[in-house]
């Protein structure tokens, strides 16, 4: 789809889509006056994307989890994969986890599911549903989505239990999975389908479903970032131009229409949590939420690629909506720390951090406090409760 709409923007009046034969894979030829573009889309999986970058015979690399230590290895002669020149975040996805529409079980924490899929808990009577076996469906060992799983729920302590069905699609696991009463399995959020999605909790976080708020902003325990890599400098000018069109809002909007979720920010009104203190409730209520979180890279003040992009596109949300700096306030958070007052100072921190960003970008003088450690949306402690707990969410005023 945006392969499709990028040759469209560049001016060709018809895109003819071909088969190469080899299931998964297409090839778009854009119709111009001088000469066709020919693009090859070949989707088998995270791993062989970068082989095939790394090899030379790919321009951009499509990936369902973020490049491994090994691939940036592999790369580091001709390009950081790390960098924003070269790391791209086109869309977010959350990890769904479906089961029958008649399955009575709503809500699961990681580790329970955990130990689902490990086959230690094998009879939903054990979770509170009917007396039968647990039937398993997970995604093939090329998949990113299956990387994405393992590492957010298996990590390194449990094991994928022998029985469980293995599929290359997404949409056939979860049309599987929406006709046997037993199953369980996942997906992206795109696949859902006919299943019915259960809302997932991490720690002592609460248990959230995946929508738009709570993917885009990465606070659901199951979202994920959907990539495309480029070689740096390397890149091949129509290559760039390709990106820069999947970033901007035309690129976006087909996001938004292909089942994934956009990272156009839009205002929402949030449904705050029980355990949310009053003080945040009177703070926050004359204010929308926007679907975008500020996250950061190595340190706790250093703002990572996709947040470098947000900047801009919060900015784009304020011209759009005739909204000043008057009308923003910045929320930091932080994980928990050796004690309350520094985990305070941390959330400051990051929440200031962010506010000279966007006085660069033009927006001076946004208002900004800190909650320390309350409201945490991951595991307290570790590198997970690190990069999720530690946020700056964006609010809006009412108009």
């Amino acid at each position: 789809m945006l392969v499709e709409g990028f040759l469209h923007s560049q001016g060709d009046t018809r895109v003819i889509t071909r088969n190469t034969g080899t299931e998964n894979e297409a090839i778009l030829i854009g119709e111009r006056s001088d000469s066709p573009v020919r693009v090859l889309v070949a989707a088998h999986g995270s791993s062989t994307g970068f082989a095939a970058l790394n090899a030379g015979t790919a321009d951009i690399w499509a990936s369902s989890r973020p490049v491994k230590s090994s691939e940036l290895s592999q790369m580091a002669g001709r390009a950081d994969l790390t960098e924003l020149a070269s790391e791209h975040v086109i869309a977010i996805d959350g990890l769904a986890i479906l089961v029958h529409p008649s399955n009575p079980v709503n809500q699961l924490s990681i580790d329970t599911l955990a130990r689902i899929f490990a086959g230690q808990i094998s009879n939903w009577a054990e979770l509170g549903g009917r007396n039968e076996p647990i039937n398993l469906y997970a995604r093939d060992d090329r998949s990113g989505t299956w990387d994405t799983f393992k590492s957010l729920v298996l990590r390194k302590q449990f094991t994928l239990d022998a029985t469980a069905q293995r599929y290359e699609s997404n949409d056939q696991l979860s049309d599987d999975v929406s006709l046997d009463p037993a199953g369980i399995g996942f997906a992206g959020l795109a696949s859902v389908r006919n299943s019915k999605v259960l809302a997932i909790s991490d720690g002592a976080a609460p248990a959230l479903k995946p929508n738009q708020l709570t993917v885009a902003s990465e606070d659901y325990p199951l979202a994920r970032r959907l990539f495309m890599y480029t070689p740096g400098e390397r890149t091949t000018p129509l290559a760039k131009a390709f990106i820069e069109f999947a970033l901007g809002q035309e690129g976006q909007e087909i996001v938004s229409r292909s089942g994934f979720v956009s990272q156009t920010p839009i205002a929402v009104k949030p449904e705050l949590d029980g355990k949310a203190p009053s003080t945040f409730k009177r703070l926050t209520g004359n204010y929308q939420r926007l679907t975008v979180n500020f996250r950061f890279a190595e340190g706790r003040t250093r703002l990572d690629n996709k947040a470098q992009r947000d900047l801009a596109r919060v900015m784009s949300f304020l011209d759009s909506h005739n909204q000043s700096a008057d009308d923003v306030l910045l929320i930091g958070f932080a994980d928990a720390q050796s004690n309350e007052l520094r985990a305070q100072m941390i959330s400051e921190l990051r929440a200031l951090s962010v506010r000279k960003a966007l006085s660069t970008k033009g927006l001076k003088n946004v208002a900004y406090t800190g909650y320390g450690h309350y409201m945490p949306v991951g595991t307290v402690g570790g590198d997970s409760g690190q990069q999720r707990n530690g946020r700056v969410e964006v609010w809006v005023r009412t108009r």
